[in-house]
């Protein structure tokens, strides 16, 4: 009996447990996707050309907010779970409304999922989106390149627009991101590894994407999302922890399953972190994976002009899936703005428009800080109106980007970058060489 399949997802993991189970498996029929925590990615197909050829006319995504018709509409008997950074409560609530909607609920793991490379795989996830996994990504990157090895990062998906154009991306310089029509949120990803002149890949089909990767480099770095875990078998998986949501690395999904996988953990900005909670997550971490190594690390600020800020009235912009679905109350350019003496953080949100309105209904808990929301030409946009409107002296921006390359901002902008610095011993680098080295 064919299995009647539909895929809750973010346009993310859901597409690759498609890509790599689902495709051209005559057991099941997926019949539908389910669309959430992205704006506007619903409303669309999973197209023809990727979706394989069970699936002439492709597949429906809809909204989240329908499953339970759609699971009685489409006849659904298995649901399969597969987005991330979300409470372990979260995903029971969601599986309790499939299973009183008659179906079955299925979260996968790794062994059905993760692709096998010709090549070395080092891997870089985290407990929750926003622990710090892009700087320690850019870390082993720089390591590994100064080893001799040639690297490419593969980035977790993000493919908001075209499927099919968006297969199999490589961005080898910022051109690469203005023809693939780059959103503000890959372009966090994507910029500073090209500053750092490390190759960056994406897309929808991960195996393609690998496969075409392992042409090129010596070593896989798997440059993970959210807090999912790696869609390739790693032969060192790097998880980094965050002290500032001490108790999160047990407690979210599938953050947890990163903590007891990892070979190293990355105990991150614990130059801001109380030490209690930097304790308490040493704590956790061991007690679920004792073996692993344990690396700590600062994250320190660098600002073009920390005076610039002393005694303004300053927006504050933050990178936006840290605030929003992260949760995280703040970043580096509030740490920067209260460093550095700004005299008032103004609340943007009387100066906020259209879609950017909407976020801060979706996440009132962001507060006096602007996400720096970009999922597509119309909210950066919005994102642009409102900076201009707020009645400030300064920006301050923690985004990874120039934003001025992306919108225009007609005040003085001073953007905050941040890198991983380890303290003490081991180090990522010692932890490489005694791995790989050659």
């Amino acid at each position: 009996m064919t299995i009647r399949t539909l895929i809750m997802g973010a346009a993310g993991r859901d597409f690759h447990n498609f890509n790599v189970y689902f495709r051209d498996n005559n057991d099941y029929l997926v019949v539908a996707f389910t669309a959430t925590q992205i704006p506007n990615i619903e409303g669309r197909r999973y197209p023809a050309v990727l979706a394989g050829s069970l699936y002439p006319e492709g597949i429906p995504i809809y909204p989240e907010s329908e499953l339970r018709e759609l699971i009685k509409k489409l006849n659904v008997d298995q649901v399969v779970f597969a987005y991330s950074d979300v409470e372990h409560e979260y995903v029971m609530h969601k599986a309790a409304l499939v299973n009183e909607a008659g179906a079955d609920f299925r979260i996968m793991g790794m062994n059905n999922t993760q692709l096998k490379s010709s090549k070395p795989v080092v891997s870089v996830t985290a407990v929750r989106t926003g622990s710090g996994k892009s700087q320690t990504t850019r870390r082993v990157s720089l390591i590994l390149r100064d080893m001799g090895y040639r690297v490419a990062a593969i980035r977790h998906p993000m493919p908001y627009g075209d499927l099919a154009k968006q297969k199999v991306q490589r961005f080898a310089d910022y051109s690469d991101l203005d023809k693939h029509e780059c959103t503000i949120e890959e372009r966090e990803e994507y910029e500073p590894h090209l500053d750092n002149g490390v190759i960056v890949y994406a897309g929808v089909d991960y195996e393609a994407i690998l496969r075409q990767a392992e042409e090129e480099v010596d070593i896989v770095l798997w440059d993970g999302g959210n807090n999912d875990f790696s869609f390739y078998k790693e032969d060192l998986a790097i998880v980094v922890v965050d002290p500032h949501r001490p108790g999160h690395e047990t407690s979210y999904y599938p953050g947890e399953t990163n903590t007891i996988h990892a070979d190293v953990f990355v105990i991150n900005k614990v130059d801001t972190a109380d030490p209690e909670n930097v304790i308490k997550v040493r704590e956790n971490i061991h007690r679920l994976n004792p073996n692993a190594l344990v690396i700590e690390g600062a994250s320190p600020l660098f600002v073009e002009d920390p005076e610039a800020i002393r005694g303004k009235r300053v927006l504050v912009v933050e990178d936006g899936p840290t605030l929003t679905h992260g949760g995280m109350k703040y970043g580096a350019a509030y740490v920067a703005a209260r460093r550095f003496g700004a005299k008032e953080i103004v609340d943007p949100r009387p100066f906020a428009v259209r879609t950017i309105v909407d976020t801060y209904n979706k996440y009132p808990e962001t507060g006096t800080i602007l996400p720096a929301m970009g999922y597509g030409a119309e909210q950066m946009q919005d994102l642009e109106d409102t900076i201009n409107n707020s009645d400030v002296d300064l920006v301050v921006s923690g985004t990874p980007i120039d934003l001025n390359r992306v919108i225009k901002v007609n005040k003085p902008l001073q953007r905050v970058r941040y890198e991983l610095q380890e303290i003490g011993q081991p180090t990522l680098e010692a932890i490489l060489k005694a791995k790989f080295g050659k």
